[in-house]
This record gives C-alpha cells, structure tokens and sequence, in this order.
C-alpha cells in the first residue's frame, strides 16, 4: 500500500491545492488513482501527456497532477483538446469531463470529436448530477431524480453515454465504474493506446448531491448498487431482455482500431507535399 500511495504522489503537484476539493466517499479520487497507475504502466513520460478538463469537480484533476494541463471553460475541453492534438499530434491528450459537461453544454463537441475520431482520450466522470454548480439534475440523471432542479423528481429521459458515442462515431468505447477499480485501470490502458477517438464512461457516485437525496442513507450504499446493479458485458449479453433491463452493462462495448483525424491529415498534406515537389 506504501508504495502505490508513493507512485500516486509522484504524479501530483504539491502546492496550495491540497488538501482536494473532492468529499468523502467521492469516487473521482479513485479515477485518479486509476489514471495515474495506467500512465505510469505504460511509461509515458509527464512531458508527453496534456490533460485538458473542464469545469466541476472532475475538472480539478487539471489543478492536482504533474502533467502539461489546461483547465478550460465550462464544455469546451473536447475543443481546446482537438487544437493542442493537431498542433502536436505526438502528445498523449486526455480529456477529463463531467457528464454535465460533457452532454449538456460540451454535447455537441463530444458528438464532432466522435464523428472526426481525433485521437483524445476521454474520460466522462458520471455521477448523474451537476456536483459542484449548485446539484441540478443532468442529462444523465434518472427519470425521477431528486435534485435541486428537480424537487419532485426529475421528468426527462437521460441520455446514454456509451450509445451516444458510438453513435457518433469514436472507435474505442467502454464503460467502468469506480468500484471494479481494477477493470478500470485496464479500460484507461487500453484507452490511452488506442487510434482514434477512445471514451471511457466512468461511474461514480456523488453522495453530497445525488446520493442523499435518492435514498443513499450512506456513499457505502451507491457503491453496493454498483456491485448489484453493474454487470460485465459478455454475461449481460446472455441475459433475456426482460433481465437486462434491470442492470447496467460494464465493459468495452466498441474497439475498432481506425486512424485518428490527425493521422489522416498528416498523411493527406505529406501527400500534397509530395505531388508539389513531383
């Protein structure tokens, strides 16, 4: 235990920012965790990675690693992300959002970033709730959902991470909870080495917004309805659709090994450069 606490300090800044933002129980210290762990398994140097975040709580990950960062304006990191990976298509590019970030305000960048298959890396914290703005409902949040927008529980049908984004087009995509801390050091791996447009949908519980107010008595409580409720895709696939109505799939769902937007471009202007010089 000694020695992973000591590799996740020597990916940190220590500066005024500490002690973090994040509550007690708050799954996004855990996906840090994960981030750094996949970074350092796969030696990158810090020089080589940007991560780009938005605004929330997910976002303050820009303010607490030891790595080139930006952190952004409220559903723009997919935009400032595609600018600094075609400027330098060598650098490794993470994006970190929320999902109220990443649906709602950055909806439409998410669904561009897919459609061009830019090689980003992008992780969407979602737990179902506007954290740090104030608790409204989002666009991942539940029919029925108690928030501050939504008193009475909330009336609108939520959207689907991983659907939209295969819709859209990215060639990596999966999805992995906070819990299965494991599985989801294996997603980001396999994320940040892939072509393309890679999303990993990351499911984390916000007990401070979300959980009091939808009977979570504790943040032990939304961690058990992951255990219960997440189940790994291969055996949610096997299961009658009346079953798999009542669980959430976890896992890669797409994995299609297609060249990025900046690769393509490279290869066109080499291509251009060649016939002038002909």
């Amino acid at each position: 235990m000694a020695q992973v606490t000591q590799l996740i300090h020597d990916y940190l800044r220590h500066n005024k920012k500490f002690p973090h933002v994040y509550c007690a129980g708050c799954g996004h210290g855990i996906v840090l965790g994960s981030l750094i762990r996949s970074v350092h398994g796969l030696g990158y140097a810090k020089d080589d990675i940007v991560l780009v975040a938005g605004i929330g709580c997910s976002g303050r990950m820009a303010v607490y690693v030891d790595f080139n960062t930006v952190h952004t304006t409220h559903g723009r990191a997919l935009t400032f992300a595609t600018g600094i990976k075609m400027a330098n298509p060598n650098l490794k590019v993470i994006v970190v959002m929320g999902d109220g970030d990443a649906m709602s305000i950055g909806g439409n960048h998410l669904i561009h970033a897919a459609r061009r298959n830019i090689g980003l890396t992008t992780l969407v914290l979602n737990n179902n709730i506007y954290g740090m703005t104030g608790g409204q409902y989002s666009p991942t949040s539940p029919v029925g959902t108690v928030s501050a927008t939504s008193p009475f529980g909330q009336l609108e049908r939520s959207f689907d991470i991983v659907d939209m984004a295969m819709a859209s087009g990215a060639s990596y995509v999966a999805r992995g909870t906070v819990l299965h801390a494991t599985m989801l050091d294996g997603l980001i791996s396999d994320a940040l080495e892939k072509p393309g447009f890679n999303l990993v949908e990351i499911l984390t519980p916000c007990h401070t917004q979300y959980g009091r107010k939808n009977k979570f008595k504790t943040v032990v409580d939304m961690y058990q309805w992951y255990k219960k409720n997440t189940v790994k895709l291969d055996r949610y696939r096997q299961l009658k659709s009346e079953e798999q109505d009542k669980f959430t799939p976890i896992g890669v769902f797409r994995d299609e090994m297609r060249p990025g937007l900046e690769t393509r471009y490279a290869e066109l202007r080499n291509k251009l450069q060649e016939q002038r010089n002909a």
